[in-house]
């Protein structure tokens, strides 16, 4: 007479297929967003993560400063066209016309793009920060003396501002978020498929908890 309580204890434990199914699908896209998402941050992620230590250590990291200054003498025209635009009713942030910008970048190979301009009834001067460095132009409305000065503070220091966003356009700063949206995707299916695993992986949620855990007893015990 067959044993009718071990066949139903064997069929109570037989996998159900629909849950298998299920299992599989999730596993199949959480592994697809997880590679990709992990592909598109891993040069940006070893940018930041590098840039991290040397913000990190920037004191201890010293910096050469190269500062290199030109001056010339803005053409008659262009200056005549500085003097008319002072004269007639403009914002005090207006950028400098076209002609002059195109002069300044193919004499003095200083580009200024249509960065906001600080007008006086003396001078036209532009502060022009930019990732490691800084610079700025000057323009004398009397008689079109031209100076120029740019600070350069190494490469270091540009890939720390890069990593800070700092006077680095809205184009990088569209990037750093689509690059941290990316992140976010990479953790995220990281996370679900921890779970989804952790049943041939008892360890990790211990794991997990010390990435938690640790940073905040940090925090809470060392940061004041």
């Amino acid at each position: 007479m067959p044993n009718t309580s071990a066949t139903t204890k064997v069929a109570h434990h037989r996998p159900d297929p629909s849950q298998q199914q299920k299992r599989a699908f999730w596993l199949r896209h959480l592994h697809q967003w997880h590679w990709i998402s992990s592909a598109l941050c891993l040069i940006a992620m070893l940018l930041f993560a590098a840039t991290g230590i040397t913000l990190n250590h920037s004191a201890q990291i010293e910096a050469h400063p190269q500062v290199t200054k030109k001056s010339a003498e803005l053409p008659a025209a262009l200056l005549t066209q500085l003097q008319q635009h002072q004269k007639t009713p403009h914002s005090d942030k207006d950028p400098l016309p076209a002609e002059v910008r195109q002069w300044l970048e193919q004499t003095l190979s200083v580009r200024v793009n249509t960065q906001a301009a600080e007008w006086s009834p003396e001078e036209v001067y532009l502060s022009l920060p930019r990732p490691g460095g800084d610079a700025w132009l000057r323009i004398a409305l009397d008689n079109g003396e031209l100076e120029f000065e740019l600070t350069d503070r190494g490469w270091i220091a540009y890939f720390n501002d890069l990593h800070k966003g700092r006077n680095a356009g809205n184009a990088w700063s569209w990037f750093i978020d689509l690059f941290a949206i990316a992140c976010l995707i990479f953790c995220i299916t990281g996370l679900f498929l921890l779970k989804m695993h952790t049943a041939n992986r008892p360890i990790t949620w211990p794991i997990v908890g010390l990435g938690l855990v640790l940073p905040l007893l940090l925090a809470i015990l060392f940061v004041h």
